[in-house]
């Protein structure tokens, strides 16, 4: 568990006193959370911890980070991670081009120039995780380690020393070690299954698909202006595309999605034209539009063809 300082500590216990008041403060910004979720949001601020989201495509992980970085009002570093990622697109690598442009202008000028010289803080390029680390406060950023199950088993082994110690080794450098240690949150869509040391370094908590009731709720603060009728029809739909043969089950995502083209095209209620017209906005795969056709349109909205 990383050790965070007093001035660290106490701006996050200014911020977020309690697990209701965190609920409160990302309801303000439109991300709707339950007690779970919310309670693992405030152990992973308050201990602080490491926190891994995992659950279905589209049920909100990733904006759990950026609502907290909203909430904190603090700099949201995000690493997107995709199959065969390394050390040099997510904690550094050297600036070739200036190292090369230094050892012209000290041969010109007849002056000395060492490996020291060359590999120091002002030849190094940043990136996420060494952004995160470096924060300089007093509110630690946050880092959103995203998609973490695209990534390789040797790139979990190399985030292992920074999700313990908030800290990181640089061959030329040595250990460089954060001052106010990032919030950090990992997200995995479990296309598989992460390392044990991985898990054992953090809170977790599985987000679920919401109920209708609470669905409507979060597509309609997102939707601006729409009503409740065509939101709640929107929602019982997409229960029902969740519920059937399709390969990639719609996410709140694209229930927003869904809704917001609804909204734009002045439709008022969902019957069979309207979701025949529009369903590139929820479902992405013609596969899986051809398994809701194939069923019947007028069903998905409780009716008949």
């Amino acid at each position: 568990m990383t050790k965070v300082t007093g001035e660290a500590a106490g701006e996050i216990r200014q911020l977020v006193p309690d697990i209701e008041t965190l609920a409160q403060r990302l309801a303000a910004i439109d991300y709707l959370v339950d007690e779970g979720l919310a309670t693992s949001m405030f152990l992973s601020l308050r201990l602080p911890q490491p926190l891994l989201l995992e659950g279905e495509a589209g049920v909100g992980k990733t904006e759990a980070a950026k609502s907290l970085a909203t909430v904190l009002d603090t700099p949201l570093h995000r690493l997107q991670c995709y199959e065969g990622i390394d050390v040099a697109e997510a904690l550094y690598e050297w600036n070739y081009p200036r190292q090369l442009l230094s050892i012209r202008l000290a041969d010109s000028r007849g002056s000395p120039l060492g490996e020291e010289d060359l590999f120091g803080p002002d030849y190094l390029i940043r990136r996420p995780l060494l952004r995160a680390l470096e924060h300089p406060g007093p509110r630690p950023a946050v880092l959103l380690i995203d998609e973490i199950d695209r990534a390789d088993d040797d790139f979990e082994a190399f985030l292992l020393e920074l999700l313990a110690d908030a800290s990181v080794t640089i061959p030329e450098l040595g250990t460089i070690r954060a001052t106010h240690p990032p919030v950090i949150v990992l997200t995995s869509n479990r296309t598989r299954d992460l390392h044990d040391a991985v898990k054992r370094r953090c809170l977790y908590h599985w987000i679920p698909y919401p109920s209708p009731e609470r669905e409507v709720e979060i597509v309609r603060r997102r939707v601006k202006g729409s009503s409740e009728t065509l939101a709640v029809q929107v929602a019982n739909a997409v229960l029902r595309m969740r519920g059937s043969d399709v390969q990639k089950p719609p996410g709140i995502a694209e229930s927003i999605d869904w809704l917001a083209a609804l909204n734009l095209l002045g439709i008022e209620h969902l019957d069979a034209d309207a979701v025949d017209l529009t369903l590139g906005s929820v479902l992405k795969y013609s596969e899986d539009q051809e398994v809701i056709r194939a069923a019947g349109l007028g069903q998905l909205v409780g009716g008949s063809d």
